[in-house]
């Protein structure tokens, strides 16, 4: 198995103790986890969390070792405090989410991430998730649409896109919404496929990412020991300004209007941000894995 992205990093800026209490809340195929669990041993405790059935099934085969320690869980990190609550855990001492669409499901046609192999526009972290990408492309208003690529997306052409796609509906197959947004944003940044952005917002209103980062990341802090940290790695700059402003706020004593003399907010920081510079892969993991060249990791302690 490959190293997941920031693999070094991450088990670096968590260091794992022997007995401590881990979350990986995005396992995947079980990367970080292994390290984590390897770093703990041999009382160390790890609670895995994925709505992906393939990835638990993956990851249980790969942390299969470690027995009892490994406690995987087919939920959403959303709720976090929920799983930590049924395993009676107070708090942990670190949580790692890593917020990238795994290679594992790029990889598999029928997911529908990837414009680069012809599948169903799916884009469903979890299968049970009653919407697709195809209900979003083939249902929703054009105004709709050219929102949802603008604010996902960040697509500059997003109203000529969405016109053309509902010109274009039905659209069933990744190649088909690759190659009408293609005619229209032309041939994109060198490196960059031109269909990457409208993909990217549809796989974010599909998964309800964003909305579940910003209900993650209070639970996350409040699960955190004293000196525990939590590490986030995100892929695109909307999920890293959400984690970068959340961050700033939660690290700050007084949250008021800069301009107002006195404090009367009352809040008080929880967090010390570990790295004031984003941790990104180095030239050697980018070559090993180019889709980790995106990679942001923002790393916290929670105060004593």
């Amino acid at each position: 198995m490959h190293r997941p992205v920031l693999y070094h990093e991450i088990i670096h800026a968590l260091s794992p103790q022997r007995g401590g209490h881990y979350v990986d809340a995005t396992l995947g195929a079980g990367g970080h986890a292994w390290g984590i669990l390897q770093a703990s041993a041999p009382e160390g405790l790890l609670l895995g969390m994925d709505v992906d059935p393939l990835a638990l099934e993956i990851a249980g085969e790969y942390l299969a070792d470690f027995g009892s320690r490994a406690i995987l869980v087919r939920a959403s990190y959303t709720s976090l405090a929920e799983q930590l609550a049924a395993l009676g855990w107070q708090y942990v001492e670190g949580i790692v989410l890593d917020l990238g669409v795994s290679s594992m499901q790029l990889d598999t046609p029928g997911r529908g991430f990837s414009f680069q192999t012809d599948a169903p526009l799916d884009m469903r972290f979890d299968p049970s998730n009653p919407v697709r990408a195809a209900d979003l492309v083939n249902e929703l208003p054009e105004s709709e649409l050219a929102n949802l690529l603008s604010r996902y997306g960040e697509e500059r052409r997003a109203r000529q896109v969405a016109r053309a796609i509902v010109g274009a509906r039905p659209l069933e197959t990744t190649t088909q919404l690759a190659r009408v947004v293609a005619a229209v944003t032309g041939s994109g940044r060198p490196g960059m496929h031109p269909a990457t952005r409208t993909f990217q917002a549809l796989r974010i209103a599909v998964n309800h990412e964003l909305d579940a980062l910003e209900e993650f990341l209070p639970q996350a802090l409040s699960a955190l020991a004293p000196s525990g940290k939590l590490a986030v790695i995100s892929f695109h700059s909307l999920e890293d300004r959400i984690v970068k402003q959340y961050f700033r706020r939660e690290s700050r004593d007084c949250i008021c209007p800069p301009r107002q003399p006195v404090c009367t907010c009352g809040h008080r920081a929880v967090i010390n941000i570990v790295n004031k510079q984003l941790i990104r892969p180095d030239e050697t993991e980018v070559k090993d894995n180019p889709r980790s060249r995106s990679a942001r990791l923002r790393v916290v302690e929670k105060k004593k």
